[in-house]
């Protein structure tokens, strides 16, 4: 078959990915030169911690095609680098001890340490803390140069063209025609537009279960010494549906975020890149429209946080961004496949999942569709 394939982003890409892998024939249209939406602006964190039962068995699957991916295509830069959560309070304290007692604690890989042992795992965490709740599941890809190495990997094959640049107008049965007046004929159109839910999409579709959720982020120069795992504070306990329970319940109740935090919805997550930098977010925001410009105050809370998990400065702040990516509200739902037409569909809506979950996504979409 040969699908045409609109929108750039991890979605688009692992779709392409999961049907250039079964033998058909792809073009794929981005309207940036190179995406430029959720895809980039996140951490590249495979995330298997937080996910909730119903989402484990295809986080594990999807966990296990990045690491697939990355044994062929080596720039992707996946490593199995884990995740240290840091507890700094006994009711922080009484989540992580509730999350090893999960029937699935194993299958994340989940382990509480004491804070020499976490130094052990992780030497760079030298600040102040009860505990650390190790997940040695969870994973690192170089989110701003994976999807260059799949697409190169891709056209390789000599299956798959992409046309960046390149805006799609309309969909008459399975043809695409591109702002130039191009037509991409297809035998399947799977649209994976990101956040953009209204133009082409809402023609398609019209308004589908999804809402837009808006971050900020910031980047260091490089660090000077390795972080083997990614890490996150108590605080990633509130916004992780694998934590809830009484005790989290209990944490809501009586431990109240810093104002900030809890004004901007934050949490700490921070993961070192191959240049040595580190990502360090983030915020949640709902409310549209949402702000152009990027409040300083969130950044501040990070980088206090990072600096007493650490136990020294950061380095200096080189990149701050804001960006906003799609969350289906369908409260079953991983992730929102709309049929417009025959053989066409609109595939949106993974939330802050899309890095974690978009290889075991494209491989689901595919089995769906019989490719």
């Amino acid at each position: 078959m040969r699908l045409v394939i609109i929108g750039g982003g991890i979605l688009g890409t692992a779709h392409a990915l999961a049907a250039i892998g079964r033998g058909h024939e792809v073009i794929q249209l981005e309207r940036e030169v190179e995406a430029r939406g959720a895809t980039v602006r996140n951490f590249g964190l495979v995330w298997v911690s937080g996910r909730s039962a119903n989402e484990l068995d295809i986080t594990l699957r999807s966990r296990q095609l990045w690491e697939e991916i990355g044994g062929k295509v080596p720039g992707v830069g996946f490593r199995p680098a884990g995740s240290m959560t840091l507890v700094r309070s006994e009711n922080e304290l009484a989540v992580a001890e509730a999350a090893i007692k999960n029937p699935s604690a194993a299958e994340r890989g989940f382990e509480l340490l004491e804070p020499e042992a976490v130094r052990q795992v992780n030497p760079a965490l030298r600040g102040k803390f009860l505990a650390g709740l190790h997940c040695s599941k969870d994973g690192a890809v170089e989110s701003r140069q994976a999807l260059p190495a799949l697409r190169r990997y891709m056209e390789a094959t000599g299956r798959y063209t992409f046309f960046g640049g390149t805006e799609a107008r309309t969909i008459t049965g399975t043809t695409v025609i591109d702002d130039r007046g191009r037509s991409h004929q297809g035998d399947l159109v799977l649209s994976c537009p990101g956040a953009a839910h209204t133009g082409l999409t809402r023609e398609l579709v019209g308004d589908i279960p999804v809402r837009r959720v808006r971050l900020q982020m910031m980047q260091t120069a490089p660090l000077g010494e390795p972080l083997t795992t990614a890490f996150a504070d108590g605080d990633s306990f509130r916004y992780y549906p694998a934590f809830q329970g009484p005790e989290l319940d209990r944490l809501n109740n009586e431990e109240a975020q810093p104002f900030t935090a809890a004004r901007h919805k934050m949490q700490l997550l921070c993961v070192q890149r191959l240049h040595g930098g580190l990502t360090i977010g983030d915020t949640h925001e709902y409310d549209e429209p949402f702000n152009f410009d990027v409040d300083e105050a969130p950044y501040e809370h990070l980088v206090t946080v990072a600096e007493e998990l650490l136990g020294r400065k950061l380095p200096q702040v080189v990149r701050r961004w804001a960006g906003v990516y799609s969350q289906s509200i369908d409260p079953g739902a991983i992730v929102t496949r709309a049929q417009a037409a025959d053989n066409v569909w609109v595939i949106t809506g993974p939330g802050g999942r899309g890095m974690t979950l978009g290889p075991a996504i494209g491989e689901e979409t595919a089995d769906l569709l019989n490719l």
